[in-house]
């Protein structure tokens, strides 16, 4: 018998799977701009920080953009996730591991440990990893680099070369291509640019704290601490505006356009956290969890930080008003009344006109947070200290910035891409996607419907949906997909090879409830359709 070896045709051959000599050339580009910079963590220097910070970066970038191009432009419009199963680095493989591994040392060090990447202070000048940005720095905000600095170029460099990478790989994908590119310009220009350009207006009689004008409360939790409004006031109408901004968007401009286009506005075209999790991590986003107990434990934990958020901000904001109405209006009775008021609002509205499309545990759920919530509001009242069960204010927004903050967000939401998927922070931890959820669930026009006579059972679309959804059980009933975890990211469709799914905003009287199975004979299809 012939025992030479010969290429196997069949689907499932991993060694089919292999990277082409342009793949390979992009790879070692990338890896060598990746040691020019672990080589400026050490304090090695190869030449000036300008010379170094340009080489190390530009390979990074031209490795990742070569990488895309050889990959990608000679393949044929449609899904191109092959081998991904077969591959360590998006199979939690070895590489994968070592990967998630260094990025999550990497937010340790950068969070709690900057003293290690070189940042100085004090007098004492920046050296090793921050010192080779202190050139870039200088020259856009004229000030030394910091870690904060260093993490904002790399991640926004991260951003607009791995979108890159996304719009080569979905480039036969129209939505696909405009919702990247909208990512990419928000975090190069409102998250980065912007900010550090409005930097330079500071001097000694004006100093507008540093915003990333995209970033709306909760997750700027930051946003209301007492120096910040602070620095707004005392910067003029500028400053005035951006905080009036910064209230405008939660209780005016969020509602509006998630009303009109679902959450996805935000989680999938604006939001920088989603920017890094749909380019960067797109080669993971397979790997979410889409078991039952992991979608009971996402509803918990993710409002369990948003009832975090409420009281954290709402205890440091207590903190700081006065009781004397003749000083300024907003007193601390005031505040509470307003607060309390508006939840009781929202909370009773839901109840009355919405109740028939919420779970029993979701109202048992409901119930359960809003009465600790006016609890622990009431509370507020009665300690003079500033108190919220033992912890004051201050304290609380210290373990707040801490443990969702940094540990939740950075550490386990992006450290953790490799090995948890690339939303893990938007699906269990993100107060701002909690809070657009509940709307696009029960007030939004959004919705993505399917043609269940056409869906074949592949699987593709709960497979790579990122937020953990079994959009096939959806499709094969052909139900409409109205979730609040539902980031909108399109890719269920793009990768469905039968174009059973499609993202809509319409109106909400046509919108086909849970409850109704357009295959089965209890659904009158054109009395639906007339009603729209």
């Amino acid at each position: 018998m012939n025992s030479t070896p010969t290429n196997s045709f069949a689907f499932i051959n991993p060694d089919s799977y292999g990277l082409n000599s342009g793949q390979k050339i992009a790879l070692a580009s990338g890896l060598i701009g990746l040691f020019f910079l672990v080589l400026a963590v050490f304090q090695v220097e190869i030449a000036s920080n300008l010379t170094h910070f340009i080489l190390a970066l530009g390979l990074l970038g031209f490795g990742v953009i070569y990488f895309s191009l050889a990959a990608y432009r000679q393949k044929f419009a449609g899904i191109k996730n092959d081998g991904v199963m077969f591959n360590s680095l998006s199979s939690r493989g070895i590489i994968g591991w070592l990967i998630g591994i260094s990025l999550t040392a990497f937010y340790i060090v950068l969070y709690f440990y900057p003293s290690f990447l070189g940042l100085g202070g004090n007098d004492i000048t920046n050296s090793g990893l921050i010192a080779l940005f202190d050139p870039f720095s200088l020259w856009l905000n004229g000030n030394p680099a910091t870690q904060w600095f260093v993490y904002g170029t790399l991640y926004t460099l991260a951003i607009l070369v791995f979108g890159f990478k996304f719009i080569q790989k979905y480039w036969h994908n129209r939505y696909q291509q405009l919702r990247t590119i909208s990512v990419m310009f928000f975090q190069l220009g409102f998250a980065f640019l912007i900010p550090e350009l409005m930097s330079r207006l500071n001097s000694d009689t004006f100093k507008l704290p540093y915003y990333d004008l995209k970033s709306i409360w909760p997750l700027n939790y930051y946003n209301f601490d007492k120096y910040r409004v602070n620095s707004f006031i005392d910067a003029g109408d500028l400053g005035l505006a951006l905080l009036i901004f910064g209230i405008a968007s939660i209780f005016i401009i969020t509602p509006i356009l998630t009303y009109k286009y679902g959450k996805r506005w935000y989680c999938s075209w604006v939001c920088g956290c989603g920017g890094l999790a749909e380019t960067v991590g797109d080669p993971f986003r397979q790997l979410s969890d889409k078991r039952l107990s992991a979608w009971k434990i996402e509803r918990w934990v993710i409002h369990s930080v948003v009832v975090f958020s409420v009281l954290m901000t709402t205890a440091v904001v207590y903190s700081y008003l006065g009781d004397d109405s003749s000083v300024y209006w907003l007193t601390k009775p005031v505040f509470l009344s307003a607060v309390a008021g508006l939840l009781t609002v929202v909370f009773t509205l839901t109840m009355v006109f919405k109740r028939k499309e919420l779970g029993k545990d979701a109202i048992y759920g409901a119930m359960g947070y809003f009465t600790v919530i006016l609890v622990l509001i009431g509370l507020f009242v009665f300690d003079q200290n500033d108190h919220v069960f033992f912890f004051k204010s201050s304290e609380l927004r210290k373990s707040y910035g801490f443990l969702i903050g940094s540990v939740f967000s950075g550490i386990i939401g992006t450290g953790f891409y490799p090995i948890f998927g690339s939303r893990v922070w938007c699906r269990f931890g993100c107060p701002m996607a909690a809070i657009l959820g509940f709307q696009q669930r029960l007030f939004s026009r959004f919705r993505i419907t399917t043609n269940g006579g056409q869906c074949i059972s592949c699987g593709n679309c709960s497979t790579y949906c990122e937020m953990g959804i079994d959009v096939r059980s959806y499709a094969q009933k052909g139900e409409n997909i109205v979730r609040s975890s539902c980031v909108g990211c399109g890719i269920c469709s793009a990768v469905c090879p039968r174009g059973v799914l499609k993202l809509e905003n319409d109106n909400l009287k046509g919108r086909i409830n849970p409850t109704q199975v357009l295959l089965g004979n209890d659904v009158d299809l054109m009395a639906l359709m007339n009603q729209r």
